[in-house]
């Protein structure tokens, strides 16, 4: 389904700000391979998600998306296939409109100022309801006045709203209390079990990194320095899984917030 093939980056070449942050990285998903991703600040984990959606063109490489090369295809087309979480609530959906716009524009059937129709509203309720939050009652509500849990699942609503081929979770609980942080990713799993989809989800805590899905990366300094799934990854926790990447990356890692993650 995902083909990255020794794909590059870097940034300001030749000045003193240079930076690589993708080196010669190379990762193959199946259909409905849900991959988390682990690694320190600066491993480039955000900015591996940047090559896939086209936020820039890498240096070298390729991005190969269900068969189709989209290496040099425009970003905004890509998104026609790419579903993508921030870690930010308030990214993914516009606060002005109300939760049926919202929805209708992520379902390609209207949107501000568009007549909705009685069937697609009955569908968006459904839907809705499968949240188990209540949003359902309040379809025209403007989405800025929902907090920020409620925000974030129904902006994980609209990127599966039409089944993206790939999607895209960048630390998307990160700024949720631990509680709607639970309920948020419980969701995710259900909505990516439900549609079958591919899926690459971005998170410091470790436990999740081993429960989620059905394979482990661990990213440092641009580059893939651990994939595990199958029987490997059933057998590890997560001090075996920190044993692991000191001995691909050479070594210990170093970040507080990962670290702590441990104990929670």
């Amino acid at each position: 389904m995902l083909k990255l093939n020794h794909i590059s980056k870097t940034f300001n070449p030749g000045t003193v700000n240079e930076k690589t942050a993708i080196q010669d990285l190379s990762l193959h998903l199946k259909k409905g391979d849900f991959a988390t991703i682990i690694g320190s600040n600066g491993a480039g984990k955000s900015t591996l998600f940047n090559a896939i959606c086209g936020d820039f063109l890498t240096d070298s490489g390729s991005v190969i998306l269900d068969g189709a090369d989209i290496t040099f295809v425009p970003q905004h087309v890509r998104a026609k296939n790419i579903g993508r979480l921030y870690q930010d609530p308030m990214r993914g959906s516009a606060p002005g409109m109300t939760i049926e716009e919202n929805l209708a524009l992520a379902a390609g059937s209207g949107g501000w100022f568009s007549r909705i129709s009685k069937k697609d509203k009955a569908r968006f309720r459904e839907k809705l309801a499968l949240l188990d939050i209540g949003l359902e009652d309040r379809m025209s509500q403007p989405v800025g006045l929902l907090s920020g849990g409620q925000r974030q699942a129904l902006t994980l609503l609209m990127s599966t709203m039409v089944p993206p081929k790939l999607l895209l979770l960048d630390e998307h609980t990160a700024a949720l209390d631990p509680a709607t942080a639970e309920k948020v990713l419980n969701l995710t799993k259900r909505i990516v079990e439900e549609n079958q989809l591919t899926c690459l989800m971005i998170t410091h805590n470790m436990q999740s990194a081993l429960e989620l899905g059905n394979r482990t990366l661990m990213m440092d300094s641009g580059r893939i320095v651990l994939d595990i799934s199958g029987s490997e990854r059933e057998g590890l926790t997560v001090d075996s899984l920190l044993e692991k990447f000191n001995a691909g990356a050479g070594r210990k890692l170093d970040n507080d917030r990962i670290l702590l993650s441990k104990k929670k």
